[in-house]
């Protein structure tokens, strides 16, 4: 039953012609207009990100993005009907579980587009680490999605949100000042380490994939408190 909730829960999403444009049309344009754009912010900014390292950013922030506004409206837009599943017998922890699956499936699709097209525009020296890194975009934005919708109900309202938080992560991101700054705290800090190493052909310690690993897993915990919350919540 669960696997046919998150099934449903996904298909529901992916039927939206909006939803399958973005897919299909946003990682390409990411990727493709990336190398350039971000290379122009960073020279500006002092940083250094250019040619095929902001190429596979871009393919990395298409993911994040696309996960972040689709885990945004599985809680915004799904209220009343998982608490109406949680209670015909589902189970509030049933209806998160199915949520996060669809959403960890959603986020593998537009990790896999945005994988195509980085693969498409610039190919790939180290295609293991950077299929990693992208979708450890994915899944960090699936959290934060998540929690905004959590917290902000109004559609228009909670995308701005997600897509503010999308914007400060993108440049304040690594390479993209000559400081540290606020990229310290950001949650795709490591990521985006792996990701511009894979792009320029070079390797990455192993700190910073136990990072990565460590922020992506906390973001599924959080976007699964979400879930749950929603599910479980009641009208007065």
């Amino acid at each position: 039953m669960s696997s046919l909730a998150t099934f449903s829960f996904a298909r529901e999403h992916l039927r939206t012609p909006l939803t399958l444009v973005l897919l299909i049309c946003l990682p390409a344009l990411f990727v493709i207009a990336s190398a350039a754009v971000l290379g122009e912010f960073a020279q500006a900014l002092g940083g250094t990100v250019a040619g095929s390292s902001a190429s596979a950013l871009g393919a990395g922030w298409a993911a994040a993005f696309l996960a972040g506004v689709l885990g945004y409206f599985q809680v915004a837009s799904s209220r009343g009907a998982d608490r109406r599943l949680s209670l015909a017998g589902f189970g509030a922890g049933r209806v998160a579980l199915a949520r996060i699956g669809a959403a960890i499936g959603l986020a593998l699709l537009a990790s896999a587009v945005a994988y195509l097209a980085l693969a498409l525009r610039v190919g790939i020296e180290h295609p293991f680490h950077a299929a990693a890194a992208i979708v450890a975009f994915a899944l960090t934005y699936i959290g934060i999605g998540a929690l905004v919708g959590s917290l902000i109900s109004d559609a228009l309202a909670g995308s701005l949100a997600v897509a503010l938080i999308f914007l400060l992560d993108t440049f304040s991101g690594p390479g993209m000042t000559s400081s540290g700054g606020i990229s310290v705290l950001m949650p795709t800090r490591k990521a985006a380490d792996l990701l511009t190493a894979a792009g320029a052909g070079q390797g990455s310690p192993s700190g910073d994939w136990i990072g990565v690993a460590v922020v992506a897993a906390t973001s599924l915990v959080l976007a699964f408190g979400a879930f749950w919350l929603s599910a479980r919540s009641r009208t007065r």
